[in-house]
């Protein structure tokens, strides 16, 4: 089932857009990313391929996935997708994401994106984010961002989101970032509220690490088909690193840690990506 997937994958994501790489919002929150950069005038066509395996505490059977994303830059426009085939609590399933970031000027930039699971449990039916990103200061280098998403699951509970972030380019290397997410689950109407603090360090085209840590309250989690842990909190840490072989060519790793009420979840992943 999970090479048929990935079959599944490679064929959607190929017909779906000419080109890929850099990562979009996803079928799971809460990985070690790199902030959000304000777009360049330099082209941008990429490629990204990783893959991850994550260890279940609680006898939830362990997770293991393959991500294929990719970016293709033009005239003010980042268009971006991700494909990932996964098995998560001893089920298979496959989610593709299509996004574009668009420039209005100097100052302003914003991103919509969506994304589908295959039907399975843990994957959303659809889900659909938009951010909008302000630049502030006389050398732009404090990024703020308000956005908003909505989940809808398999099991037709859904997730409306509101969120507010900020990002703060020093002088190389580093870049500070926060962000706070308010979310409204249903049924129920269950409101939860989650925080994250990321640190980057990043040299151009030689290294990038990202350290994060996210906490606060989760309104729901599906751990199998019928089954829901609801209006709970968890804590997830990470870090993540790219390294570049070549102005062109690069390896990325990354870990994690998280913990809710039921189960600690702790992974590793690793890719290489390349720009054209």
């Amino acid at each position: 089932m999970f090479k048929k997937n990935f079959s599944f994958l490679l064929c959607a994501l190929a017909c779906a857009t000419p080109a890929f790489a850099q990562p979009l919002p996803s079928a799971q929150d809460g990985a070690a990313s790199a902030p959000p950069a304000p777009p360049t005038a330099e082209p941008i066509r990429s490629l990204e391929l990783s893959t991850g395996a994550q260890r279940l505490t609680g006898g939830y059977g362990d997770w293991n996935d393959v991500t294929l994303r990719g970016a293709y830059g033009m005239s003010g426009h980042l268009f971006q997708a991700e494909a990932s085939v996964q098995r998560r609590f001893n089920e298979d399933g496959a989610f593709i994401g299509l996004g574009d970031t668009y420039t209005f000027n100097e100052d302003w930039y914003g991103s919509l994106s969506a994304g589908a699971g295959d039907g399975v449990f843990y994957l959303p039916r659809y889900r659909v984010d938009a951010t909008l990103y302000r630049k502030f200061l006389p050398g732009r280098n404090l990024v703020g961002n308000i956005g908003i998403g909505y989940y809808r699951a398999p099991d037709s509970h859904t997730d409306r989101s509101v969120s507010v972030g900020a990002a703060y380019y020093f002088d190389a290397p580093w870049i500070i970032e926060g962000g706070i997410k308010l979310n409204s689950s249903n049924p129920g109407s269950v409101q939860t509220q989650q925080q994250f603090v990321a640190l980057t360090y990043s040299r151009h085209q030689q290294d990038m690490v990202t350290a994060r840590y996210a906490w606060g309250g989760e309104g729901y989690l599906a751990i199998g088909p019928n089954t829901q842990l609801v209006n709970f909190d968890s804590r997830e840490a990470s870090i993540a690193w790219r390294h570049w072989l070549s102005p062109r060519t690069g390896l990325l790793v990354g870990v994690n840690r998280y913990s809710n009420p039921l189960y600690r979840r702790t992974g590793v992943n690793a890719g290489i990506f390349h720009s054209f």
